[in-house]
């Protein structure tokens, strides 16, 4: 397994929709497994293919649900449904690992449920309500829908969010990727 660098707000992959994952390969192993040591290299609690530079449409996930139980697991082909109402917390913020450093309030649902398959072709279905997971569920989905939770911000949050980019100076860098071997988020 390989740490692979995550991308930074800025980098195409970002921004583009994912493709669906029709056959699993062993290139596609291999790729949800850097993913999972990568994650937990960043200490994430979820990281989307498009955050690795790839463009299918798949995340791993590693973190609470609301009773508090650790989970974690890869979906691929998620397909999301949200429920509960709407949660704006000023005191809960969403962070990303493409945005190191980086965590503003953002609007989520109170619960999400993802179903989709494993690498093995089984179903999966991953639910939660007014938990990590549930928040990390409709992150990791709007990476592959080719969104940031920065575009979930309202327009004072987003103004904010974008000035601590441009302070960060990754553009004035080039910098597109980081690397949780060698950086803390905080640093880069």
């Amino acid at each position: 397994m390989t740490v692979r660098p995550i991308t930074i707000v800025g980098h195409k992959a970002l921004t583009q929709r994912t493709r669906r994952v029709r056959e699993v390969t062993d290139e596609l192993r291999t790729l949800v497994a850097d993913m999972f040591e990568t994650n937990d290299a960043a200490s994430g609690a979820g990281l989307a293919a498009p955050q690795v530079g790839s463009r299918w449409r798949l995340f791993v996930y590693s973190c609470p649900d609301a009773s508090g139980t650790l989970r974690r697991g890869v979906v691929l082909n998620p397909v999301l449904e949200r429920f509960g109402g709407i949660v704006l917390d000023e005191e809960t913020l969403e962070g990303c690992l493409s945005v190191p450093g980086e965590g503003f309030p953002t609007a989520r649902h109170r619960g999400a449920r993802v179903t989709g398959t494993d690498l093995d072709g089984a179903e999966v279905v991953v639910e939660d309500e007014g938990g990590v997971l549930a928040r990390a569920l409709q992150h990791e989905v709007d990476h592959l829908e080719g969104s940031l939770y920065l575009d979930r911000l309202a327009p004072a949050r987003r103004r904010e969010a974008l000035d601590a980019v441009r302070d960060r100076g990754w553009r004035a860098r080039n910098l597109l990727t980081w690397d949780p071997r060698e950086l803390d988020a905080a640093d880069v």
